[in-house]
């Protein structure tokens, strides 16, 4: 009498499949960007001392914070190599202890923009806390702003 279910070489049945939500390593993974053969994303960075800027400093179109950098990367940058462009451009971020704090910025369902941390690097790092993690990764989607607190 056969259960019709899938068997094993040998006709004993497989175990049935484990319970519970699956593990994080096999949370499906991105494949990697063509980057020769992909135009690449305007990313608009906003750096800040301290902490990051705040909903309403985004409030208004076309008012959004000064101290902008304009990046074109890929989807598949990551944290990185985006704390290490963000070292060219501001000079707090190269001191040796400091650490970049990483945020999207997005409107919200009411249309206001919502500020969420996404994850953090250490000006030098080597590979430790999100520096391997990439944009889309962590729910980047074009359009998006990153704002980036120096502490």
């Amino acid at each position: 009498m056969s259960d019709g279910g899938p068997k094993r070489q040998g006709g004993r049945p497989l175990p049935p499949p484990p319970r519970g939500p699956p593990p994080p390593s096999s949370r499906p993974h991105l494949e990697p960007v063509d980057r020769e053969k992909t135009c690449p994303l305007l990313l608009r960075v906003f750096t800040k001392i301290g902490n990051h800027h705040t909903m309403d400093d985004f409030s208004v179109r076309g008012k959004e914070p000064k101290d902008e950098v304009q990046i074109y990367t890929w989807k598949d940058a990551t944290l990185r190599e985006l704390t290490d462009l963000v070292k060219e451009v501001a000079p707090a971020a190269r001191r040796r202890n400091a650490k970049l704090s990483f945020a999207f910025v997005f409107p919200d369902k009411n249309g206001r923009f919502k500020v969420q941390e996404v994850g953090k690097t250490l000006s030098y790092g080597n590979g430790r806390l999100d520096d391997g993690k990439a944009l889309a990764d962590l729910g980047f989607e074009i359009g998006d702003y990153l704002d980036v607190a120096i502490i």
